[in-house]
């Protein structure tokens, strides 16, 4: 794999980065190696986005993502640099990657062995091991290809599809279909399906729209292993704001912009707080609608208030934040929790809004790997519920939905946390919109639908306003920290094309 993009053209420009997410993080040290002169505005008093964190009483929390996910990303982003994650963070490889318990009473644990994974799908369904097999070197195949041809590799326009190199490389991928018909073709037990599909999550996606080429996160799951940074999702923030630092990025926190005006050459981007930078190029990672919307003036934005409407949203999230006295030893590092039939949570996210009524969740345990994220003889965990985004949130919902959740923990994992909880905060709707200005109080932007994926999301490179870029999530190639540190570069070459 090339790791050096070709991004030169920008030396000696001046670059206003707006939003510390990973996508501006990483957007900002492409740019300022090249011999740019960046500066990156953050609305909000800490450095990471909707990588947050939640610091008190002895308690730290990620706020935001908490699963350390294909490790070769974070290698070859660090390595473009000569640098390599181990200069700014540790990492354990989890043992097992995760828990789940299905609201039947069945419980599993997958590993970090292959084989093990293998004879457990077997005890599911005769046959189910060989196909577990097929499964993941089909998915390994869609990783590499993807990854290389598809991924580090923008193909923003339909003529960039249309070439031989690009039909040889995706030649028997799964490219059209959806993710639920995928896996019906190697598995017919519905609890093997969910084991396969539940990762569509951090896609922000269900099995019924999304792509079937994201088969290749087993691959991620199963064969690249679940991993934690010492310090958390946080450190890897920490570490990337280090880098960006020593290529002499300049960081405003506390920094809400509020205007964009100008063009390539001679922007003005203000602040609420009465600053204006000037630059020769602007880069938007803040929220793409709200970028759009309301920081340009409408006879420059590329999409009406209609367009963003009709889009499908990931979800939003109904999070728990809580400190709790003593151990909670039926609870992995991370532990899913799943009704033996998911459909109806689903369908209450993309067809029928409303809080579901019968969750499936997830939760996080960092003090079972990490003694430094809670005060002795404590736990640290949060509870994430998937829901659609948009959804009324208010403070009589929310503790409603919190004795729903605590009363499920408990009678699922046999977790009673109720009389032993010591801090707790919740964060949904509500606060995704105000803190991250989140489109409809989504948590992580657009869904990746056949039809929101790959050229067909919105791109890096402003159709109206010559010398605005656009960073992040809703960008290719999507929705996750790896995605958004790609989307950096992505975008990084962008501008160097056009400078």
């Amino acid at each position: 794999m090339d790791v050096a993009p070709d991004i030169d053209a920008v030396a000696g420009e001046s670059v206003i980065v707006i939003g510390g997410g990973f996508g501006g993080l990483s957007t900002a040290c492409y740019l300022a190696d090249a011999g740019a002169d960046v500066t990156l505005l953050e609305k909000n008093e800490q450095l990471g986005g909707r990588a947050s964190r939640l610091e008190t009483d002895g308690f730290r929390f990620d706020m935001g993502p908490s699963w350390y996910l294909m490790p070769d990303v974070f290698e070859r982003f660090f390595g473009h640099f000569g640098r390599s994650p181990d200069e700014f963070y540790e990492l354990e490889r989890l043992d097992p990657h995760y828990r789940v318990f299905w609201k039947d009473g069945d419980m599993v644990d997958v590993l970090p062995d292959r084989e093990k994974n293998k004879q457990l799908f077997e005890e599911y369904e005769p046959g189910a091991g060989e196909a577990f097999e097929a499964y993941l070197e089909e998915s390994e195949r869609t990783y590499e290809i993807g990854m290389e041809h598809f991924v580090y590799e923008d193909r923003p326009r339909l003529r960039d599809y249309v070439d031989t190199d690009v039909l040889r490389y995706s030649w028997g991928l799964s490219l059209l279909g959806k993710m639920q018909g995928h896996v019906e073709d190697y598995f017919d037990h519905p609890k093997l399906q969910q084991l396969m599909q539940y990762t569509l999550v951090f896609l922000g996606g269900s099995p019924y729209n999304t792509p079937a080429l994201y088969n290749l996160m087993s691959h991620v799951d199963y064969n690249m292993g679940v991993y934690y940074p010492e310090g958390g999702i946080g450190a890897v923030v920490d570490g990337i704001v280090e880098l960006g630092d020593d290529l002499g990025v300049e960081y405003v926190t506390d920094a809400e912009v509020t205007g964009i005006e100008g063009r390539r050459g001679a922007f003005a981007v203000d602040t609420a707080d009465g600053e204006r930078y000037l630059s020769d190029l602007v880069v938007s990672d803040a929220d793409y609608a709200h970028t759009e919307q309301e920081l340009i003036p409408k006879h420059k934005r590329q999409y009406s208030e209609e367009y963003w409407e009709s889009r499908t949203y990931a979800p939003s999230a109904f999070l728990l934040y809580l400190g709790v006295e003593g151990d909670v030893p039926n609870l992995e590092h991370h532990t899913l929790v799943l009704p033996t039939g998911w459909d109806r949570h689903f369908e209450q996210i993309f067809d029928d809004p409303s809080w579901p009524d019968d969750p499936a969740y997830y939760l996080c345990v960092p003090s079972e790997t990490d003694d430094t994220v809670a005060p002795e003889g404590h736990s640290n965990l949060f509870a994430l519920v998937p829901i659609a985004p948009g959804l009324e949130d208010t403070p009589e919902l929310r503790e409603e939905y919190r004795d729903l959740v605590l009363d499920d923990i408990a009678e699922n994992t046999g977790t009673e946390l109720h009389d032993r909880i010591v801090f707790e905060e919740t964060f949904c709707v509500n606060d995704f919109a105000d803190r991250y200005n989140s489109y409809q109080g989504s948590a992580l932007g657009l869904a990746h639908t056949l039809r929101q994926t790959s050229l067909l999301r919105p791109p890096h490179r402003s159709d109206a306003v010559d010398g605005l870029y656009f960073t992040g999530s809703t960008t290719t190639p999507g929705i996750g920290v790896p995605m958004c540190l790609i989307s950096g570069q992505l975008t990084a070459e962008e501008l160097s094309k056009t400078a």
